[in-house]
């Protein structure tokens, strides 16, 4: 970083996230100054509202370098690396632990929101002297807003609060604003909303993780109240497509949630519409009618009591709007990790390491990190986001060569599949294993650091 007057200024941190907090750490264990706002009641808020899933990643994955030495140095007992956490665990074991410290807790300001972000004095038009200019940040908390300066600024606020809507194409209507009194946006909590799910007609939309975790709890309860009845509603060809990369996955847990809901749907606890593309949602007589092409075919289904829907999130770029940010026009992701998250490219779960480089914005010393820096894309892991943020501490600090380095390895997915064709990318192989390192040789691949992952 470039010294001026802004040198004694902190860097921001926008989110206390898994990724912000390590962001913390890192700044924390060079001595530099730093402010993180935190726009809920408590680190990890967001984490709370999945706190009854259990993570898929064990601790191992889960715990940010930087963060682990100074809780140890405070006497802290890391969880067993093994062991897989749940949301709730992973912020009452680890977070708040690390945000207690002494080194970070006079720095983070909760129920703090982020609304505006800027230069001093300059709006996104002017160009001079631009780069000297220290950020301004405006920030609701306590019943009004502050404005706080700082000298970099890295956006970790994430994407959870910012749904898909249950719409194929993305459009959010006002009929389904209407209905969200019955409409659960992420991973329910069936066991504690037991009465809003017995014996009612409830239809999960999505294919990724959180589906697949709200069905299976669905399942449990249908067991318990045979008259649940459950719908999948997804747009892949196949329901085979969801299953992921089952017993080939890296990670034991997240091939078992393939495993899993495969017997569900063959022994018919779940009756699946795929392809399904929903157009209309209606509100009848207290029950919501769903309408949609179904394999071509316009199909309405009929008398829902409830809607899950787990179709992703999107990135809030609204509080950025005088801030030069450069993202892809597709997935809305930092635009040089578009080409190897897309999911219209290929679905490997995985991407390769990477870091300040590849983050940086138009913005000088602006960076969107975590998921949020994935866009629309579902593949994120915590392990990324904590070399993405190692890597932008290093050159912010000075140390340039450490912001190049890589020091990460991801686990495989199972999975890799694309829609190049070639021999071994075509989609008529089979898509649980591919195992040709020549894979993905086929399509271009801008960054410069290779993980041990064939389409990664």
């Amino acid at each position: 970083m470039e010294k001026s007057n802004q040198s004694n200024l902190p860097v921001a941190i926008i989110g206390g996230g898994p990724v912000g907090l390590a962001a913390a750490a890192h700044l924390a264990q060079k001595g530099e100054n730093f402010i993180l706002f935190e726009a809920g009641m408590t680190v990890g808020a967001n984490i709370l509202e999945w706190g009854h899933v259990k993570m898929f990643s064990p601790w191992h994955y889960n715990i940010d370098k930087a963060s682990r030495e100074l809780l140890e140095m405070s006497g802290w007992k890391s969880p067993n690396e093994n062991l897989l956490p749940t949301g709730k665990e992973l912020v009452e074991e680890y977070l708040l632990p690390l945000s207690r410290l002494k080194e970070m807790q006079d720095k983070i300001v909760l129920n703090a929101r982020v609304v505006g972000v800027a230069r001093k004095e300059l709006d996104k038009l002017k160009n001079a002297k631009r780069d000297n200019a220290p950020f301004q940040l405006y920030v609701d908390t306590d019943g009004e807003t502050k404005v706080v300066e700082a000298k970099a600024v890295i956006d970790s606020s994430g994407t959870w609060t910012n749904p898909n809507p249950s719409l194929s194409n993305g459009i959010w209507t006002n009929a389904e604003q209407s209905l969200k009194a019955h409409i659960y946006y992420g991973i329910p909590n069936v066991y504690s909303l037991e009465d809003r799910y017995k014996n009612k007609t409830v239809m999960v939309i999505g294919s990724g993780h959180s589906a697949i975790n709200a069905l299976l709890e669905l399942v449990v309860l249908k067991e318990k109240y045979p008259n649940t009845k459950i719908f999948w509603a997804m747009r892949k060809l196949h329901v085979k497509e969801a299953y992921g990369g089952q017993e080939n996955d890296g990670l034991q847990a997240r091939g078992e949630l393939g495993i899993r809901i495969q017997k569900m749907v063959e022994s018919e606890q779940i009756r699946v519409l795929t392809p399904f593309y929903i157009y209309n949602l209606k509100g009848i007589n207290g029950k919501i009618s769903v309408t949609g092409n179904l394999d071509s075919n316009e199909v309405s289904i009929q008398d829902i009591d409830e809607l899950v829907v787990s179709t992703g999130f999107r990135p809030d770029v609204s509080f950025l709007s005088e801030i030069r940010i450069n993202l892809d026009s597709a997935v809305e992701s930092v635009e040089a990790l578009a080409p190897l998250i897309d999911p219209n490219i290929h679905s490997c779960g995985t991407v390769r390491p990477h870091g300040e480089e590849e983050l940086r914005q138009p913005e000088k010393n602006f960076y969107i990190v975590g998921m949020k820096s994935y866009g629309r894309a579902p593949t994120f892991l915590l392990a990324t986001g904590y070399e993405q943020v190692r890597s932008i501490v290093a050159y912010l600090t000075g140390d340039l060569e450490g912001a190049k380095e890589v020091h990460l390895e991801l686990p495989e997915t199972g999975v890799c599949r694309t829609n190049i064709e070639s021999n071994c990318c075509s989609t008529e192989t089979n898509i649980t294993q591919i195992e040709s390192q020549s894979c993905c040789e086929t399509k271009p691949l801008p960054l410069n650091k290779m993980s041990n992952s064939c389409c990664s």
